[in-house]
This record gives C-alpha cells, structure tokens and sequence, in this order.
C-alpha cells in the first residue's frame, strides 16, 4: 500500500526551528519527485519546497527561501523538512506528497499524507 506519513510539527516559538519528516511506504522514495505543502485556515494550500527524483534538485518558495532546507535520506526512504527562523505566518497543516517532476503545484502531487501541524507563536 502506497503511503506517506508526515511527523515532527509542533508549537514553537517565532525564530525557533523543527523538522519536519515525509516517510514513504509501499515504494520507493527516490523514485519521485517529493514536495512539501502548507495549508492555513481559509487559505489555498501552497507549495513549499519540492526534491526532484533524479538528481535531487530542490525547489523553494520565495517565502521560505533561505529558512528552510529539503533533503532526501534514501536508506530512511524519508524526506525531511529543515524550517529555521520561523515566523507566525509558517503557521499551517504541513503536507507531503508525490509526482513525477517538482512543480510547485498542488494538483501535479498525489499519495498525499495526512498532515502534521506546525503553530508558531509566543
């Protein structure tokens, strides 16, 4: 069964950090492209950041650039989620999921996960 789990939200304080993990079962992980969305209460969900399947490119949004790394970890099959220097407005549900190519676009993923919480605030 193909399945993505995400792990490692929590509440945290405004420039603090987290990483947040997207472990694969049921394939292998370095066979796709891997990107990472957020969705906010009432907002649209937003691509991220995106590692590519070949040579591990990866891919950000302009609002996090900077402030958070991708990495792949073949033998973990997981994809982590470096956040640094988070502001209130990284508030949202964290989402992985999978695709063919890194395009930061919500409707060219599939096999998404359930989503793990991410709260910044004092």
């Amino acid at each position: 069964q193909v399945q993505l789990v995400e792990s490692g939200g929590g509440l945290v304080q405004p420039g603090g950090s987290l990483r947040l993990s997207c472990t694969a079962s049921g394939f292998t992980l370095n066979y796709y492209a891997i990107g990472w969305f957020r969705q906010a209460p009432g907002k649209e969900r937003e691509g991220v950041s995106c590692i590519s399947r070949r040579d591990s490119s990866t891919y950000y949004a302009d609002s996090v650039k900077g402030r958070f790394t991708i990495s792949r970890d073949n033998a973990e099959n997981t994809v982590y989620l470096h956040m640094s220097s988070l502001k209130p407005e990284d508030t949202a549900v964290y989402y992985c999921a999978r695709s063919m190519w890194c395009r930061l676009t919500a409707t060219d993923f599939g096999s998404w996960g359930r989503g793990t919480q991410v709260t910044v605030s004092s």
